[in-house]
């Protein structure tokens, strides 16, 4: 079985590759060890595909940002709704920036992405794994079915997050067998654990907008996220946590002592809650912070955190610890919910050993990349999809010009 093109992996990025790839006349075999195509591209958004941003910049990921920007730039996103509408899916923008398809279905853009690789010409081999990549005078991939040769391979296999779809890391073994170093790699865009009996814990559904940041052990400020948290059972979630979780484990592997602090009152701080504070007691010394704060925090979160003692009668060591609570509360965080529930990968194939104007390896020529295999990830909003229409479609271009 000889092919032009060899797209390991049918997520994202390599259904890309695919269209392009045959769309410029190459003769392509899509190869996927999953007996059903497309888990991940199902289960994002909530079931509804975030298909990406109204506005997406290099500034937006984590990784060598001039070469994103490279890469960004070969496809705008004005250009990505056109061929996403050109292939049968509209998409809407919502008041968040993230544009869906106006089904509200992953399946819609699942079904659409397929059916553009068949119109390509590019055959999809489901439930075909492969082991490893031989290098000759062409590519031969080993499978746990009949060997294929190819004379270009594109590896979009994905990273390590939520293994049960498929991207399970095995690509970065075949990347490092083929010449590849791999940075190390962590879970991104994953929710976060307090394992010790915390009041969090018991708050279970509530919501608040919050400023998280990241402190150094010696209390250096190193990255701030303001959104949405959610409390959970098992510790916290939301967009703001998913977004900075994995800057929470970058400082944490290198320094133990880093510690994630919200702020309830994102904007504010110890100093001016408490002279807010004073003022109210002055003018209503029997109302109580909750009062002052009703709207602004939630009421569960308030009782917690407030005692319902009036503003005349707090005393001044109470009042700032009320008020360092309620914007540096320290969130005891012991881990992350592992690669399971993280929706990326941090870390991957470095962006310095391929050619960002054509995704082709500099260590295996012949060999292109794209997707969440590069050391690349995005934060929470449609842009780690961005980035695998962008460096998938580049990645399938080229290796249709060789054809």
């Amino acid at each position: 079985m000889i092919y032009d093109v060899a797209v390991v992996g049918a997520g994202a990025a390599g259904l890309m590759a695919a269209i392009f790839a045959g769309r410029g006349g190459a003769r392509v075999a899509v190869v996927d060890g999953a007996r059903k195509i497309g888990a991940k591209i199902l289960i994002s958004g909530g079931g509804r595909c975030n298909v990406t941003h109204d506005v997406v910049t290099p500034e937006d990921f984590n990784g060598n940002r001039n070469t994103i920007g490279r890469v960004l730039r070969t496809f705008s996103v004005e250009q990505t709704i056109a061929f996403f509408e050109e292939i049968g899916v509209a998409l809407k923008r919502e008041e968040t920036g993230k544009l869906f398809p106006v089904t509200d279905r992953a399946s819609t853009v699942l079904d659409a992405l397929l059916r553009a690789t068949r119109e390509a010409g590019a055959e999809i081999m489901s439930g075909t794994r492969v082991k490893a990549i031989r290098t000759g005078s062409s590519f031969r991939l080993e499978t746990n079915g009949v060997p294929l040769l190819a004379s270009r391979v594109v590896l979009a296999t994905g990273g390590q997050s939520v293994p049960k779809t498929g991207s399970d890391g095995h690509g970065f073994t075949i990347a490092h067998s083929l010449g590849h170093t791999v940075t190390e790699t962590f879970p991104a865009l994953v929710p976060l654990v307090i394992e010790e009996p915390h009041w969090i814990r018991d708050l279970t559904g509530t919501s608040a907008d919050v400023e998280l940041f990241v402190r150094s052990g010696s209390r250096r400020v190193l990255v701030r996220r303001r959104g949405a948290m959610l409390l959970t059972h098992f510790g916290v979630s939301g967009p703001v946590v998913l977004d900075i979780s994995r800057h929470w484990i970058a400082a944490r592997n290198e320094d133990r002592a880093t510690t994630l602090v919200a702020n309830f009152l994102p904007g504010d701080s110890a100093e001016e809650l408490e002279k807010r504070l004073v003022a109210a007691g002055r003018r209503n010394p029997h109302g109580t912070v909750s009062s002052v704060l009703r709207g602004l925090v939630p009421e569960r979160i308030l009782s917690t955190l407030a005692p319902p003692t009036p503003l005349g009668r707090l005393e001044r060591e109470e009042r700032r610890r009320i008020a360092l609570s309620l914007t540096e509360l320290p969130i005891p965080v012991s881990r992350d919910r592992g690669f399971d529930y993280a929706e990326v990968t941090a870390g991957g194939v470095p962006l310095s050993e391929i050619e960002s104007a054509t995704m082709e390896s500099r260590r295996c020529r012949g060999l292109y990349l794209c997707g969440e295999i590069l050391d690349v990830d995005g934060r929470i909003g449609g842009f780690n999809f961005q980035w695998a229409w962008n460096s998938g479609r580049l990645a399938g271009l080229n290796c249709a010009n060789l054809a």
